[in-house]
């Protein structure tokens, strides 16, 4: 699907199903939200499935990043903006799912946009999201270790041994192989990005919508204890924790994340 967002080209993911359909309107409208130097494809075991489950899915490849028109923009709260103008160029309040950045991102839109965002699923997250020297040092220079330092780092120990949902496919290299795909400098950008964004607090304090966090006890990135603000912040979220997850539930625990999301949904109506 192609559509326009301020001015320029946005491409997503609906799970093979139109969005404009019979009786869409009733339909929550659920717009995913990936993380740094990702795309679209991080939700493909979320979308289809939503699709067909009373939803309409959208999931964004966000400004220079997958299919979409660039330029990549350079911090949480204009991309919260973006978010917010998708929503309007979409035509309703989406249920906004965000990982890692796209979790940030999902925050700060939430809290700054409180007519667009109808309700939050939030995972692989923390109130910070530091960004290891040797990581950012490799994307700087579009040195495919970064690539390599993130597949490891992003998954638990039993996704790294042929525990895959999509059977012959390996877990590290599909992330692997997305993340060498996004365009020069943009994972650079959006690493510093999540490092410089100190806002996660203080927009988790100020969100009433309906929020549901999925942590990973495995995450090595932003492990759990660093969610422990948020929890504490949003106060009425719901949290779902994943024993064997790492710091991508929607990839490594995709059964639990639809069931989830249909829960989270079926609780806005």
């Amino acid at each position: 699907m192609r559509f326009e967002v301020d001015g320029r080209s946005v491409y997503a993911a609906t799970g093979a199903v139109p969005i404009q359909r019979a009786r869409a309107e009733e339909l929550p409208l659920v717009l995913f939200v990936h993380g740094a130097g990702m795309d679209r494809t991080v939700w493909s075991q979320q979308t289809r499935w939503l699709a067909h489950h009373g939803a309409r899915a959208v999931a964004v490849d966000l400004p220079g990043h997958g299919f979409s028109e660039g330029p990549a923009l350079s911090s949480i709260a204009e991309l919260a903006n973006w978010i917010a103008s998708t929503a309007e160029a979409l035509g309703d309040p989406v249920h906004v799912v965000g990982h890692s950045m796209g979790a940030f991102i999902g925050l700060e839109t939430a809290a700054q946009h409180t007519d667009t965002v109808a309700s939050l699923v939030l995972m692989g997250l923390g109130a910070a999201m530091p960004v290891h020297p040797d990581l950012q040092a490799a994307a700087d220079s579009d040195n495919p270790l970064a690539a390599d330092l993130m597949a490891g780092w992003m998954h638990g120990p039993d996704q790294k041994f042929g525990l895959n949902p999509t059977p012959g496919m390996s877990m590290t290299g599909t992330s692997r192989a997305v993340i060498e795909t996004s365009p020069k400098g943009v994972l650079a950008n959006d690493l510093t990005m999540c490092a410089n964004y100190e806002g996660a607090a203080d927009a988790a304090a100020s969100i009433t919508c309906p929020t549901t966090l999925v942590l990973g006890r495995l995450d090595r990135m932003t492990p759990r204890r660093a969610a422990q603000p948020l929890v504490e912040a949003l106060g009425h979220a719901r949290v779902i924790e994943l024993a064997t997850a790492g710091h991508a539930p929607m990839m490594e625990e995709p059964n639990v994340v639809r069931a989830t999301l249909a829960d989270h949904l079926a609780a806005c109506r």
